[in-house]
């Protein structure tokens, strides 16, 4: 059974930095797309950052420069680095990933991962 779970989230002001892991059991990291997810309330979820299983990375508009999503497949373990943190940025993040495409394009797009964490939630005050 796939579980991922995440940690890392927090309160900090705007500037600070956070970083968000998700642990895999059950899972191996590396070999399918995996992504960070962040939704607010009452508006649909959205897509942070993906990596491919080759590494390749894709980021949304928002966080590009800021965040960076990388993994460690030695412990099964996806990292969501984020640094210069604004109050927009504040959400719950959810990591996510796939059991089918080794590449992105298509989940990144339908949202259809099948697995997810529960999340963490990140706060950013002004």
């Amino acid at each position: 059974q796939v579980q991922l779970v995440e940690s890392g989230g927090g309160s900090v002001q705007a500037g600070g930095s956070l970083r968000l892991s998700c642990a895999a059991s059950g899972y191996t990291t590396g070999r399918f797309c995996m992504a960070w997810f962040r939704q607010v309330p009452g508006k649909q979820r959205e897509p942070v950052a993906t990596i491919a299983s080759d590494g390749s990375t894709n980021y949304a508009d928002s966080v590009k420069g800021r965040f960076t999503i990388f993994r460690d497949d030695a412990k099964n373990t996806l990292y969501l680095q984020m640094k210069d943190l604004k109050p927009e940025d504040t959400a719950m993040y959810s990591c996510a990933a796939d059991s089918f495409y080794a590449t992105c394009t298509y989940p990144r797009r339908s949202g259809g991962f099948a697995h997810w964490g529960q999340g963490t939630q990140v706060t950013v005050s002004s």
